[in-house]
């Protein structure tokens, strides 16, 4: 079956000259699957709300206190450039509507005409991604990730990270969109789905996992885990004056570390991902 996305598609995204663009209700509910026939579309999702703002990053800069630019952070409270898996466990504490999720996630702050702004929240997608039903396995605990490029200077893999305007269907753009009237900007992510089952980290952060093609892992990456996929939500208009901590608008990026508790997150991707059911948002 065919699925129709407002949000980043596997491919290139086309506007149509001259056709005004469609605005729906501007919410945290974003439909975002593979425009393509869908053999697993298995979902769950989880909106957590901005937590806190610092110049850390635990990942790239462990211990290293104002190490980084600045970054903002969402899901567990407790994150800094001292955290980890142990100290994230013990906080127990999130912005997280979903029970369970205490993980961290943190994406480079946003300035508008120079003035930062805060976003609103993010919706984390946790897809299957076309992947065999009853193959993927739930993210270890302690799993460390970046998705997107902190110093690009040109637009980066649709696949990976665009600007989009909620609600407003062909939106989607390596450049910041202005968005029309009753939608607001959002900044998405893309993770990818495949682990090499053996590091929780790399050293670049990335190449312990890659992207499935066709819904397949490669061999050198044989474990398929949730696809995540990031919409940070701000309540402004996008235009060209916003730009990021990171620098350009094309050097949009994600960090994550694998904080969930681990019964929670098991049971979401054997009753969601696994059995190919869209799960009610949380």
């Amino acid at each position: 079956m065919k699925r129709r996305v407002f949000a980043l598609m596997a491919g290139a995204v086309i506007l149509v000259g001259g056709l005004a663009p469609t605005v729906s209700a501007a919410s945290d509910v974003d439909v975002d699957a593979e425009a393509e026939d869908v053999v697993n579309s298995g979902q769950f999702t989880t909106v957590c709300m901005f937590s806190h703002r610092a110049p850390d990053d635990p990942i790239v800069y462990p211990r290293k206190s104002g190490a980084s630019h600045s970054h903002d952070f969402f899901g567990n409270k407790s994150t800094s450039a001292f955290s980890n898996l142990k100290s994230l466990l013990r906080a127990g504490t999130t912005t997280c509507r979903r029970p369970g999720d205490t993980a961290a996630y943190w994406v480079p702050s946003l300035y508008r005409d120079g003035r930062l702004v805060n976003p609103r929240s993010v919706t984390a997608y946790y897809q299957a991604r076309n992947k065999p039903l009853g193959t993927i396995q739930s993210f270890p605990q302690g799993l460390k990730l970046i998705a997107g490029t902190a110093h690009s200077m040109t637009a980066q893999p649709a696949r990976v990270t665009v600007w989009h305007c909620a609600g407003v269907d062909g939106s989607a753009s390596s450049t910041v969109p202005t968005c029309p009237t009753g939608s607001h900007l959002v900044l998405r992510v893309r993770f990818p789905d495949c682990w090499n089952g053996r590091e929780l980290d790399s050293a670049d952060h990335k190449s312990h996992l890659v992207y499935n093609m066709n819904g397949r892992c490669p061999s050198t990456h044989p474990v398929g885990v949730p696809g995540i996929a990031l919409n940070v939500h701000y309540l402004i208009a996008g235009g060209p004056g916003v730009t990021l901590a990171s620098g350009s608008p094309f050097s949009g990026h994600a960090d994550f570390f694998n904080a969930w508790d681990r019964a929670t997150l098991q049971g979401l991707v054997d009753r969601c991902l696994n059995t190919g059911t869209h799960c009610a948002q949380t």
